[in-house]
């Protein structure tokens, strides 16, 4: 089987555990120059009737890497006696 390139390339699947509104009514990646990205997208229509979809995109580097933690202020400098 040959190998494809899929840069510049992506995909979306009906988002079949969704839960709430909030959820994307689809979901999948996408290869953009390269790089690797989780893509959303949710189906909504216009005042005018038409629909469209509203997209959005995380890269996949930064979901997989944790969370930096927030620096805690001085707490000498917090306590208020």
């Amino acid at each position: 089987m040959p190998d494809f390139d899929n840069t510049n390339r992506g995909v979306l699947f009906k988002n079949e555990r969704k839960e709430k509104d909030t959820h994307s009514d689809y979901n999948g990646s996408i290869n953009v120059e390269g790089q690797e990205y989780w893509l959303d997208a949710w189906l909504k229509e216009a005042k005018s009737g038409k629909k469209f979809f509203s997209l959005s995109i995380k890269s996949k580097d930064a979901v997989s890497q944790p969370a930096k933690p927030k620096p805690v202020g001085d707490f000498e400098k917090d306590v208020p006696f």
